[in-house]
């Protein structure tokens, strides 16, 4: 095998396979490698590990991959995303420190890949557990390094749970801890990991939230076995703690069954090494973004100071039962004469409701209808489906963003996280507008990018110039008011135009702006992902923003339609901070009046540091706009489909915000503060 991506070992003899991965500072390297047999490392958990050799710079390694069948299991590739982001973290976080020496060298990565993997250098040590002989003096050193270890990741919110014999090494001077792939965000909840004794009771049974003195626990058991030679009891402290001096002092504390009862890592520490904690403290450096929070706050306090501009028309029906055309934009109202249904050949017959008097039937035959709109006689032929017509006022909602911004993958898997019950928590149910319509849309976009496939370019433009919505629901709030919401979806070249077609912007209800991050931000992981598709930074924004902002019009300092701007493809950093916070965090329960403020300051203070202002554009231009993270796909494609089928991650969020901007979604505080935020009492 002359060339490899995914890692696999080569006949002896062969000559070396090259292996092409992403280097910690982003670059991208290939090597040729020798690789050894394959084994596993823990038989509880998928990941293989072999030793090998990158020949370029006569560089010993440790491969951790998953087998191309194994990758397939999309919790197989969590577990190697939660290691390869933790060892980024921590190399970001301790480069150039006295502590790097505690955790695993990472080398490189490559995991949108059929074979993902992961390069270490080698290991320093051998585990703890095959240690049958150390002096006191050493039991301390293993015991404050252990705990300092602790301390380091407490500080970057990260709970070590596989902490074991097995996962600290030891060489003789000082500890390496492994088990990467166990790290958990403090305050996350807890789910079952490690095994007894080593992981704590409340982590066993998975209850509560994720506490860093779950790994005090850990700890504490792993000093007890190296000092005794046989594990602790997996529920309470060991009777024998007073008879071994290096123990008693330190530990009792440690076997406390619960977390708030036993000695914070940072205690611990103080205990062993005093004054080091403080030492510790000290490397946490500053990220860069406090200067663009404050931005981000300052520019909250404006949009709270700015009196909201009139509307031209309250959120209520129309006069008579009218609604406004989303296509010519003027007003029309339900005509049962001009009513037709699709033939078996897609084409539109007229309908005569004369000859249907059962009303069950009838109700079912105007669901699958649509009224031919012709209140702007010199606008092309355009249909609107009845439900559209006899549900209150629609909601139109627009994708925003130039071609290959992954905005239909987005609205795709949006949609079918609504069917998916997601709306179901915030006391929002769904139905289809026209049954037909829906089923083609999953058929044709919700099925296969589920299975992997990627999906083809936005059509939104028919061939009469004018855009078309490309899928519409009815949405019952909790009071049980009905709300036809439609998401048009036009591709980047048909948004940047200035003719017609965008004239359907001048009565949208709410807009997405997505943001893709390779055009955006100059950062060196992205490299890759601008080379595959011949792409490069844009530093003034995109262009499909500006063009979609000189369209509205503007009555105030801020246009009052509510907004949301998306970073997409959020996959491409998320081990990036602040992306690799906010990709973990869980769907939210309820809207609070002030949700979504702190990731929309997280986002605004990445893209004003890394993409600059021009890139915020669609913020500064509205008075409620949220900024999100989002990842409609998990991962990147690979020979044109995702290897692992679609992950999406926080795709309904954006919605969310709108709904509560519209007051679909009941959030304390009301719909005209929801995005804005309260000043503090």
């Amino acid at each position: 095998m002359t060339a490899s991506h995914t890692g696999r070992a080569e006949p002896a003899g062969a000559r070396s396979p090259y292996l092409t991965f992403t280097e910690p500072t982003g670059r991208r390297r290939t090597a040729p490698a020798r690789l050894g047999k394959p084994s596993r490392r823990d038989r509880a958990l998928p990941q293989g590990i072999r030793n090998g050799m990158l020949d370029d710079q006569g560089q010993q390694c440790v491969q951790v991959f998953l087998p191309a069948a194994v990758a397939a299991n999309p919790a197989a590739r969590a577990l190697l995303d939660t290691e390869a982001g933790t060892a980024l973290q921590l190399a970001r976080a301790l480069e150039n420190t006295a502590y790097a020496h505690l955790f695993p060298t990472l080398i490189g990565y490559e995991l949108d890949t059929a074979e993902p993997f992961l390069l270490y250098a080698a290991p320093r040590g051998t585990p703890a557990g095959r240690t049958h002989v150390m002096s006191a003096t050493d039991q301390r050193v293993f015991a404050r390094d252990l705990t300092l270890a602790l301390c380091l990741l407490d500080g970057q919110g990260l709970v070590p749970r596989g902490i074991s014999p097995a996962t600290v090494l030891w060489d003789g001077t000082s500890v390496q801890l492994w088990g990467l792939e166990g790290v958990a965000r403090a305050g996350r909840p807890r789910t079952p990991w490690g095994r007894a004794p080593y992981c704590s009771p409340e982590q066993q049974r998975g209850e509560g939230l994720v506490d860093a003195r779950d790994a005090v626990w850990s700890a504490a058991q792993v000093l007890y076995q190296l000092v005794t030679g046989r594990p602790g009891p997996a529920d309470r402290a060991p009777a024998d703690l007073a008879q071994h001096r290096v123990l008693a002092g330190t530990l009792p504390g440690a076997f406390a069954p619960t977390a708030g009862a036993r000695p914070s890592p940072a205690t611990l520490l103080e205990l062993l090494a005093p004054g080091e904690a403080g030492r510790v403290a000290l490397t946490a450096g500053a990220d860069g973004a406090r200067p663009h929070q404050e931005a981000y706050a300052q520019a909250l306090r404006a949009k709270r100071r700015a009196a909201p501009a009139p509307g031209e028309e309250a959120e209520e029906e129309k006069a008579h039962g009218e609604v406004l055309c989303p296509y010519c934009l003027e007003g029309i109202q339900l005509d049962l004469g001009r009513l037709f249904v699709p033939d078996d050949r897609m084409q539109y017959q007229p309908l005569d409701l004369s000859r249907i008097t059962n009303p069950v039937r009838r109700e079912d035959v105007l669901r699958g209808a649509v009224q031919q709109c012709t209140a702007d006689p010199d606008f092309p032929e355009h249909h609107i489906p009845v439900p559209y017509l006899t549900h209150g006022r629609p909601l139109t909602v627009a994708m925003i963003g130039q071609s290959s911004t992954g905005k239909s993958h987005l609205l795709t898997q949006m949609i079918a996280e609504i069917t998916d019950g997601g709306l179901d928590p915030h006391g929002v149910g769904w139905q289809s507008v026209n049954p037909e319509q829906h089923a083609r849309f999953v058929r044709e976009r919700v099925q296969p990018l589920r299975s992997g496939q990627v999906l083809d370019h936005t059509g939104g433009v028919g061939l009469d110039g004018f855009a078309l919505f490309v899928e519409s629901l009815l949405l019952t709030d909790a009071r049980g008011r009905v709300r036809p919401v439609a998401f048009f979806d036009l591709g980047g070249e048909d948004l940047v135009r200035t003719d017609g077609a965008l004239r359907f912007l001048l009565g949208i209800d709410a807009l997405v702006f997505v943001v893709d991050p390779a055009l955006a931000l100059p950062l060196p992981q992205l490299d890759e992902a601008r080379r595959r598709v011949g792409s490069q930074v844009d530093r003034d924004g995109d262009a499909a923003f500006g063009t979609v902002l000189d369209r509205l019009p503007r009555k105030g300092p801020y246009l009052e339609t509510p907004a949301a701007m998306v970073l997409g493809k959020s996959d491409l950093l998320r081990f990036q901070p602040p992306v690799d916070r906010w990709l973990g965090e869980g769907p939210p329960a309820a809207l609070g009046p002030d949700h979504f403020l702190e990731e929309s300051g997280d986002v605004y203070a990445f893209l004003r540091r890394y993409a600059g202002q021009a890139w915020l554009r669609p913020f500064d231009a509205f008075r409620r706009c949220t900024l999100h993270i989002a990842s409609a796909t998990g991962g990147q494609e690979n020979l044109g489909r995702f290897p692992a089928g679609t992950g999406p991650r926080r795709v309904l969020e954006p919605l969310l915000s709108l709904l509560a901007m519209h007051g679909i979604i009941e959030a304390p505080g009301g719909a005209a503060t929801f995005g804005v935020g309260r000043e503090a009492q």
